[in-house]
């Protein structure tokens, strides 16, 4: 029999901000960083409920501690996605860039991760990274029979944005 070190508190902070209860989540998140100052779960929950409430900045260092920890994958590839997309915007666009290669290694063929990243190089004005990425994804990912039916054209402009094959 496992016992919850939290004493439900976890459970009750996480629902409570599922049921939109974000001010009362985080207090009650807050104290259990103060308690449980190194647990990984605890940060990464933190950081959630600051992002919720438009916080970002002060979400910022619980990722940072989550992603330091010893944090399940599902959770570490939501964290890393986070503090990228938490970075981001806040306009500290080379960190976040910086996150998401970080994730992107950990985590190469998760597509949420790749969306962030192509907004990402958009902000940092690449656009045609972003819109090359987009379009990847966009075939990979469509149900649409009309898109599928170009899928293999628009792979091939997505390596070539500036058609200089075509001169």
């Amino acid at each position: 029999m496992t016992t919850d070190p939290y004493d439900g508190r976890l459970t009750r902070a996480v629902r409570l901000r599922t049921d939109g209860q974000t001010e009362e989540a985080r207090e009650l998140l807050l104290c259990l960083r103060a308690e449980f100052p190194d647990d990984a779960v605890v940060a990464y929950q933190t950081a959630w409920v600051h992002d919720v409430l438009d916080l970002e900045a002060e979400a910022v260092p619980h990722y940072r501690a989550a992603i330091a920890g010893d944090l399940p994958e599902a959770d570490l590839r939501d964290a890393l996605l986070g503090l990228g997309s938490t970075l981001r915007a806040l306009g500290r666009d080379t960190e976040a860039g910086e996150v998401f290669a970080q994730a992107l290694a950990r985590f190469p063929d998760d597509r949420p991760l790749r969306v962030f990243r192509a907004m990402l190089r958009y902000n940092t004005g690449d656009a045609r990274a972003a819109v090359a990425d987009l379009l990847r994804l966009l075939t990979e990912t469509t149900a649409d029979p009309d898109i599928q039916g170009y899928g293999r054209a628009i792979t091939t402009y997505a390596e070539d944005l500036d058609r200089s094959w075509l001169r």
